[in-house]
Order: C-alpha cells, then sequence, then structure tokens
C-alpha cells in the first residue's frame, strides 16, 4: 500500500514538471530559437540519464527490461533509441516552434491528445472496432474545436504545428512500445535517443539558426529545467512509479500534464483562457481520460445448458 502511494507520489511529481516545462519552454523562445533550444536541453537530458543508469545497474534494479526477469537485447535497444530519436526529434521540433506561437496552457492540452490518437491509429491498422475510442474521439474533436477555431472557421499556425506534434509523440510511443516488445532496455534506451534526438538538434541549429552564447546564457535557467527536470528527473520518476503503479492508474496521473500546463501558464505568464477555450480544455481532458479508463465489459447471460 506504501509503495503504490509512493509511486503515485512520484508520477504525479512527474506530470508537474512536464505540466510546467511548457512554461519554461514558451519562455525560452524569447531568447533562443527552437532548434538551439532543444539540440542542448536534449543532450542535457542524455547526460542526465547517464549517471542515473549506472546507479540502477549497481543496485540490480533494471525497470527497463520489458519481460519480467529475462535479458534486454542490447543491439535492439541501440536501435531502438536511434528510431526513437528521430522521432523525439520531429515532435519536439514541432512542439517548440509551436509554442513560441500559442499559449502553454492550449500548447499542454493538444499535445495530450496522442492519448487519443495512439488507440486510433491502432483502430485504422489492426481494424479493432471500439465504440469508446470513436466517442473519445469525437469528444477530443469538439473540444480541439471549442478551444483552437476561431472566427470564420481560421486556426492559428501554432495550434496547427501542436497538433502535428501530438500526431509525431503518438507514433514515438508506438514505437517505444514496438521495441519494448522485442525486449530492449527502456532505460538505456531513453539515454541513447536523447542523445541522438539532441545531436540532430544540433546539426539542424548549425544549418538553419544564428546561434549565440549570449542568447544561450541567457536562456540557461530555462533549458537546464527543461534538461534536468523534464527528461532526467521526470523520466526516471515515471520510471520508477510505474513499478508500482498499476498502467490505468499511472497513465490518469501522467494525463495531468495537460492540467499543470494550463495552471502554470496562468499563474507564471498570466494567460487567459476565454469561457469557450476553457470548456474546449475540459473536453479535451475528458476525451483523454475516457480513453485511459476500461469501461466494465458487459456480462453475456447465456440459456439453456452450456455445452462441454
Amino acid at each position: 500500500m506504501i509503495k503504490n502511494l509512493r509511486g503515485s507520489i512520484m508520477l504525479l511529481l512527474a506530470a508537474i514538471i512536464w505540466g510546467t516545462a511548457f512554461v519554461a519552454q514558451s519562455e525560452g523562445m524569447n531568447y533562443v530559437e527552437p532548434f538551439t533550444y532543444n539540440g542542448i536541453r536534449t543532450l542535457i537530458g542524455g547526460f542526465v540519464l547517464v549517471p542515473v543508469i549506472g546507479v540502477f545497474k549497481k543496485l540490480n534494479i533494471r525497470p527497463g527490461a520489458s519481460n519480467g526477469e529475462s535479458e534486454t537485447n542490447l543491439r535492439t535497444t541501440v536501435i531502438g533509441g536511434i528510431v526513437c530519436g528521430s522521432v523525439l526529434f520531429a515532435a519536439s521540433s514541432f512542439q517548440q516552434v509551436a509554442i513560441s506561437m500559442t499559449t502553454a496552457g492550449k500548447a499542454g492540452f493538444i499535445t495530450a491528445l496522442y492519448v487519443i490518437i495512439v488507440p486510433l491509429i491502432e483502430l485504422v491498422l489492426y481494424r479493432r472496432s471500439s465504440k469508446k475510442i470513436w466517442l473519445c474521439v469525437f469528444i477530443a474533436i469538439t473540444g480541439f474545436y471549442l478551444l483552437c477555431i476561431k472566427e470564420g472557421f481560421s486556426i492559428s499556425k501554432g495550434d496547427l504545428l501542436m497538433l502535428v506534434c501530438a500526431f509525431c509523440f503518438a507514433g514515438h510511443i508506438m514505437v517505444i512500445d514496438r521495441f519494448l516488445g522485442k525486449n530492449a532496455d527502456g532505460m538505456l534506451m531513453a539515454c541513447i535517443q536523447f542523445f541522438v534526438s539532441g545531436t540532430l538538434g544540433i546539426i539542424a541549429m548549425l544549418m538553419f539558426e544564428n546561434p549565440q552564447i549570449d542568447s544561450i546564457m541567457a536562456a540557461k535557467g530555462t533549458i537546464l529545467y527543461a534538461g534536468i527536470l523534464s527528461s532526467g528527473v521526470a523520466y526516471t520518476l515515471q520510471i520508477i512509479g510505474q513499478r508500482h503503479t498499476a498502467p490505468t492508474v499511472a497513465t490518469l496521473l501522467m494525463s495531468l500534464e495537460s492540467v499543470f500546463a494550463a495552471l502554470s501558464g496562468w499563474l507564471i505568464l498570466h494567460e487567459i483562457m476565454t469561457q469557450k477555450e476553457g470548456i474546449g480544455c475540459i473536453m479535451v481532458f475528458a476525451a483523454v481520460i475516457l480513453a485511459q479508463v476500461k469501461l466494465p465489459e458487459k456480462k453475456k447471460i447465456k440459456y439453456g445448458k452450456e455445452k462441454k
């Protein structure tokens, strides 16, 4: 019971860190450009995880193994890290560009749509029929309309890019799931993906941007917050917390990220949402929660004698 409570608290802390990181990302864009910000902070996240992996190895803790106590596959882990890092680079790039064009609160809720998009993609690929998912899609689309669509049926470029980001994160989750299913080491794969994503970010920075040391130093607070806390600390809290928390409860707690993004945007950046946008946020969040809740199945009543 105590372990379950401890795990839930860890996941809640991770959600708070991820939610407030939207504010850090938004503030960071006042000083540096997207690829510069993402490249540096993602590399920092990779470096933070290196000693964490060392400690876990010394204590013989292997939370990244997907098949119980079986040995993880190093080759699969490396390939998975490279693939996941490439997808993460795309997702974080869209997010960082978009967050400079929209509010931190809206960004959090739009990004959370990946929870709906993942089962929707599975529904299309594997043709699994689920009335609940279609209901969630309808609620989410309605909420997105209220949150983002303005008069004249127009949508801001930032909100649209954030929606693309949500699709990228959905793909990121599915790629991670695929490699973990092949017995990759989850934490090591995360560390590799951070280095891959960060390296791609630095390359893009040198190709498309004009980074200045003074600007980077001015943004160091937000970069360190996103790099150390959002990537390194929060991911470790997630890994440890999920060891002692049921999957449904874990995803529900982590989805609170969107709520903390809106609250931190209101408290720190003084962002204000209209009543229409607020209702849209509530509907998106409701769809996210409903998508993760397992509804009880109706028991089929059999009449007559059962065949043996």
